[in-house]
């Protein structure tokens, strides 16, 4: 099942995902926080090398999202109850994935 936004929940918006990491970021996936189901990859065939930047158009603005990010190495890494606002930069740095990759090492762990 694919993600669904609806309109009349908010205001769809621009956002910008600027990578400043060390790593090209494949792939990129929203679903509202209370979902557990991820919508489509929002890359498609695109991926953002370091220093590039990607918008992301007809994003629910003002409405707790979740964002999971998939990098060249295959780490995945998932940002929780984001509220993106019209004409926002949401910057990915290095330390974002690292910390997130951590976090899932240490999950996989407690398994």
């Amino acid at each position: 099942m694919v993600a669904t936004f609806s309109p009349a929940l908010a205001e769809n918006v621009n956002i910008t995902i600027k990578n400043s990491s060390d790593w090209t970021v494949e792939e990129l996936y929203l679903s509202p926080s209370k979902q557990s189901e991820w919508g489509p990859d929002q890359l498609a065939e695109k991926v953002v090398k370091p220093g590039e930047s990607f918008t992301l158009t007809g994003v629910p603005g003002g409405r707790a999202m979740d964002m999971k990010l998939g990098d060249e190495d295959g780490d995945e890494c998932v940002v929780g109850k984001e509220k993106f606002a019209a004409n926002t930069t949401y910057t990915i740095t290095s330390q974002d994935l690292l910390a997130c990759q951590e976090a899932s090492e240490g999950d996989d762990e407690d398994a």
